[in-house]
């Protein structure tokens, strides 16, 4: 479940006319109540999904219905040779076919057993290959024929290799990752999401090797001494973003569920590690088969830990790939929380199975159907299983941080226009996922749960096999709920920002009636001008919310009010707490007047955490707004007490480790820190360093952050604690509590030596298990010492660090390191060197976010003249975000920083 029984409110369609008669209810006074702000100049919906209208850069003249793709990697020289059989189908006579290749060559294209051969153009801005017939194909059906050569990729995207280290010596095995757009960089092919077809795959691999893909293994034929070739059983219609191959000395752990077999794939010796994640795999199975009314359609789902590549995870429909230290737990290396973290990915890619697998967005421009959706799912699902982890509770953060982005003129809506693959990668970003998720979850709570589920099974079986968009979407749920849908989503999918509701209480007599305006959240720096763009902050924008509105004591069932515009209800007893956004499930911000935030600041113990975490946010919100003075935030967190729940002690540490950053190299640090150790310490102290608990629960991960905190605050016991207790584990390491290891190695890094880096060092080579790997990598890199930066920092550009960290331990280097000048002239001395081992992303990406490090002018004109973060679209996208985001911080760190430092030396008088 997503939310308490109190929270989830039925909501009906009122006349304005309801909103008098309504305000005079004398049962409002007690009521919570469920208001519905609906102002004019929503955006409209866009239509519903149609193949020759959905958008896209290739010709929809041939389209692909199935591949029978011959592969053959070369694991020495890192090349791939293929030949592919594809069935298409002529929608209209033409000479030309246009379909995605990149970085590969093409031997002979021929049509129809070779009735006629084609002529060959690439072109590799585009990334496309056009093969001209000498005659027109008629329309029907053809069958082309490929041979082509491709590379085996070092970075994580088409065809990568990964080596590995084990206790044999270090192996190589391949994996494959596609989205959005890099199927192109194995086989030629129709590489949009629209153009689904089937997949037939043959590969030849090494005899030793086990190779996974999308179908089960129908065939396996030795072709030579040390080769086999393995066949495959052609997929279900799918997008060619989801096609999957990982081969390499691999071991599968298996269960049956429903006809499924769903297995745990790893490198030799591992597979025992799956046993939680293959566990909670068949309870996933079928608590979506139940949810979205349609079986999962494959005989079997694997689920496959690869040792590098890329850093997380990707659905492909059937083999579901995982950075090895985001699927496998170990009890002698993992902390128990860490199932947490599994559980919540594990859930999010199987939800993907449905959501963006069985039904795909048409295209880029709706990557929210696939993400939103998910990741939306991944905390449902945690709810149903596991209620005493409070993941929407303790998962707050991704709705700050979604609101924080989208507050900005730099932000975008959650349906965008995506021009190219450069631009999709950039909308793989906290609006498509964590404002798709918060909006999903608010919707559900205004149709209530069954309507909703009812809603999500209509659109997944009109669509199963298809694409569709979120017009789609809204019709489903429409049809199921019998009220309108559209207009309250479409206004926060289709326009950009975070509204804000303005609510202020005011006395007449013993009674007290509150105002309620609606408005537009906007974080900006002092003086900036408006943007030209959809991201425009100044420019008015319009929502209907449903808003939660009422008394903190308990409360009768809703009344249900629909109002236009601002609007005014009656509040209970004057003087009374009254809180917008009960339960916070609402996705908006909410500035209370004088009186109202006075009376709720009294009120902040008998809040709900939920409650008490949204107001705390929320006026953190208002102080990087400028909205509200920054005093006014640390005044209110003073009151927090030191027995509160983890989420709200979270945000509080999140902000005070903000402003810490923001804080280097200026004069008003040292009282700051001493602010920040001060308060934090009390609540560390009545957890301690050793705690008797499950070892799951809240104080642990409590504890864990609170070290963390208090030694990069400059705690001098915490720090020497940390580094006597790392002692003890290098002579015992069942010494050191696996929920310790990654703030005490931090912590150790941190203040390190040359001889205990070295010692990190070594323990990361030394290590086979990537979770600890990068463990002791990142806390070497936390190193503050310059000279230990560097040495950090060269070992970026060998093999020896896998290559999905090696952007965050550049990073690390800048941030924990606090060696950020230091870190950004080695990216610009060796960016050709880095670009060419991590792939385009890192030209599109890494420099952009990497320079968010930074809070003043001279980086934001460094990067504006740093030519290669800009030479695609969606470079140059990323840079526009990161320019934004360093002078947001410039005038936070301006504004707050000063004004902080006198209220502290005022405060400790």
């Amino acid at each position: 479940m997503t939310a308490a029984p109190e929270q989830r409110q039925a909501f009906t369609k009122a006349s304005p006319g309801m909103a008098g008669a309504v305000r005079d209810l004398a049962a409002m006074l007690a009521a919570t109540i469920v208001i519905v702000l609906a102002l004019s100049g929503i955006a409209v919906a866009e239509p519903g999904y149609s193949f020759d209208t959905t958008p896209g850069k290739l010709p929809k003249a041939v389209i692909p219905l199935h591949y029978a793709i011959e592969l053959t990697p070369d694991l020495e020289n890192l090349r791939l040779a293929g030949v592919e059989i594809v069935d298409v189908e002529v929608r209209e006579p033409t000479a030309r076919l246009v379909l995605n290749a990149v970085e590969m060559t093409l031997g002979a294209a021929s049509i129809d057993d070779d009735a006629q051969r084609a002529d060959i153009a690439l072109d590799a801005a585009a990334e496309t290959a056009t093969l001209t017939f000498p005659k027109v194909l008629a329309a029907g059906s053809h069958r082309l024929r490929i041979g082509f050569t491709a590379r085996i990729n070092a970075f994580g995207r088409g065809l990568f290799y990964v080596d590995y280290p084990t206790d044999n010596g270090m192996k190589r095995m391949l994996s494959s990752k596609l989205e959005p757009a890099d199927a192109r960089r194995i086989f030629p092919c129709w590489d949009e999401p629209a153009f689904k077809a089937t997949f037939a795959l043959t590969a030849t691999v090494p005899s030793a090797f086990m190779a996974v893909g999308n179908m089960p293994v129908v065939r396996e034929d030795l072709v030579a001494p040390n080769l086999k070739q393995v066949a495959f059983a052609p997929t279900p219609k799918m997008s060619s973003y989801l096609f999957v191959l990982t081969a390499g000395e691999l071991e599968r752990l298996t269960a049956e569920a429903d006809g499924v077999t769903v297995g745990v794939v790893t490198s030799a010796g591992k597979s025992a590690k799956g046993r939680f994640a293959l566990e909670n795999a068949v309870k996933l199975l079928a608590y979506y088969n139940h949810y979205f009314g349609v079986k999962y359609p494959l005989p079997k789902l694997d689920l496959i830990a690869v040792p590098g590549g890329f850093g997380g995870a990707m659905e492909n429909w059937g083999g579901i790939t995982f950075f090895e230290s985001r699927l496998l737990f170990d009890p002698a290396t993992n902390s128990d929380t860490a199932r947490r973290g599994i559980f919540t990915l594990l859930a999010h890619e199987m939800a993907h199975q449905w959501f963006g697998d069985l039904v795909t967005m048409g295209w880029w421009d709706n990557l929210w159907l696939n993400e939103g959706f998910a990741s939306w799912m991944q905390v449902k699902a945690a709810e149903h299983f596991y209620p005493q982890w409070q993941t929407w509770l303790n998962s707050n953060g991704q709705k700050q941080f979604a609101m924080t982005l989208d507050a900005r003129r730099t932000s975008h809506p959650i349906q965008q226009p995506v021009a190219d693959d450069s631009e999709a990668m950039a909308a793989f970003d906290g609006i498509t996922y964590n404002k798709g998720q918060a909006l999903i979850r608010m919707l559900e709570t205004y149709l209530g749960d069954e309507v909703f589920r009812d809603g999500i099974r209509k659109y997944i079986a009109a669509h199963a096999y298809g694409s569709a968009t979120t017009a789609d979407l809204w019709q489903a749920l429409e049809s199921a709920a019998g009220k309108p849908v559209t207009g309250i989503a479409a206004s926060f999918t289709e326009q950009v920002g975070v509204p804000l509701i303005t609510a202020e209480t005011s006395c007449s007599g013993d009674m007290q009636r509150m105002a309620l305006r609606q408005d537009r959240f906007v974080i900006a720096p002092a003086g900036s001008a408006p943007a030209s763009s959809e991201g425009t902050v100044r420019s008015p924008r319009t929502w209907q919310i449903p808003i939660a509105v009422g008394p903190l004591r308990a409360a009768p069932p809703a009344e249900i009010l629909l109002a236009e515009g601002s609007t005014e209800i009656a509040a209970g007893s004057c003087g009374e707490a009254v809180k917008a956004n009960l339960g916070d499930v609402g996705y908006y911000r909410v500035e209370y007047g004088p009186n109202s935030r006075a009376a709720l600041t009294k009120s902040l113990a008998p809040m709900t955490p939920s409650d008490r975490l949204n107001f705390v946010a929320d006026s953190w919100a208002l102080v990087q707004a400028g909205r509200a003075e920054p005093p006014s935030y640390l005044a209110l967190i003073d009151v927090i007490g030191v027995d509160d729940h983890r989420a709200v002690w979270d945000q509080v540490i999140n902000s005070l480790t903000r402003l810490n950053r923001l804080a280097l190299d200026r004069a008003e640090r040292p009282a700051l820190q001493g602010y920040a150790r001060a308060r934090l310490r009390p609540l560390f102290d009545r957890l301690g360093w050793d705690g008797s608990g499950s070892g799951d629960d809240d104080d642990t991960l409590l504890r864990s952050s609170l070290i963390w905190a208090l030694g990069e605050l400059g705690d001098e016991d915490i720090l020497a604690e940390a580094r006597r207790r790392f002692a003890g584990f290098l002579q015992d390491p069942q010494s050191l509590p696996n929920a310790l290891r990654d703030s005490v190695t931090h912590l150790v890094g941190i203040s390190a030596s040359k001889t205990s880096y070295d010692t990190l060092l070594a323990l990361a080579r030394k290590s086979t298990a990537t979770n600890e790997r990068l463990r002791y990598y990142y806390a070497a890199a936390s190193a503050r010492d310059a000279t230990l930066a560097r040495a950090t920092l060269a070992l970026t550009l060998t093999d020896e660090l896998p290559s999905a960290i090696v952007g965050g331990v550049i990073n690390t280097v800048a941030s924990s390191g606090e060696q950020p000048d230091l870190a950004w002239d080695f990216v610009k001395a060796n960016f050709d060197a880095l670009a060419a081992k991590q792939g385009p992303s890192f030209r599109d990406a890494f420099v952009a976010n990497f320079m968010t490090n930074f809070s003043d002018d001279a980086h934001a004109a460094e990067l504006k003249r740093f030519e290669p973060a800009q030479a695609t679209s969606g470079g140059r996208v990323m840079t526009a975000r990161a320019l934004e985001t360093i002078a947001i911080a410039a005038d936070l760190k301006t504004r707050a920083l000063p004004s902080i430092d006198g209220w502290i030396r005022e405060h400790n008088r």
